[in-house]
């Protein structure tokens, strides 16, 4: 295929990496996507703190409708630019927080993208708790409780991996190998 050429989305694999805050989705994708000819690293975070210069409204609110109107814009706009990747002929690797099927219904039905890979990854929380203070952005306090959500609604969905004794690359192997347990839409 020529650079540029447009192909449909519906034969292009997407993945969604997830995983609670400090679990290590953007370093993940980040090396996931190192392993394509062609590939987009669409980051959650960036989307949506970035992209937003004025009236950003963090998830955690307040006030918290508009938190969760500029989460499903988020979402949305994430799910565009990885259809419209993916239509280039890029993989497109989305890293964002999923802990309910509401969320990952979402991905499925508004993702062209076909087949859709979603690895959640679910090291520990004394190990996420470890790599939060190693960071700059320190989120383990805020954040941390959302772990029991995405084990108590979460597990019958894709590819769960406990990271906690891997590396970045080492885990990118495991998606990659087991790749037929992550596909929640083909």
């Amino acid at each position: 295929m020529r650079a540029g050429s447009r192909i449909g989305c519906e034969s292009v694999q997407a993945f969604l990496i997830s995983g609670v805050p400090g679990a290590g989705k953007t370093t993940v994708a980040r090396v996931l996507a190192t392993r394509f000819p062609r590939s987009a690293h669409i980051e959650g975070d960036l989307v949506g703190e970035q992209f937003i210069v004025s009236g950003f409204v963090p998830p955690q609110g307040p006030p918290a409708d508009e938190a969760e109107r500029q989460l499903q814009l988020r979402r949305s706009n994430m799910r565009a630019l990885a259809d419209s990747y993916a239509e280039a002929g890029f993989v497109p690797v989305i890293d964002d927080v999923v802990v309910s099927p509401r969320v990952l219904e979402g991905y499925v039905d508004g993702l062209r993208c076909r087949p859709l890979l979603f690895v959640q990854l679910a090291p520990s929380l004394e190990v996420i708790r470890l790599r939060d203070g190693a960071r700059q952005k320190h989120v383990f306090d805020m954040w941390n409780h959302l772990d029991a959500d995405m084990r108590a609604g979460m597990t019958s969905f894709g590819l769960w991996l406990d990271t906690s004794r891997l590396t970045a690359a080492e885990t990118v192997s495991q998606i990659l190998a087991r790749s037929d347990e992550a596909v929640v839409a083909a």
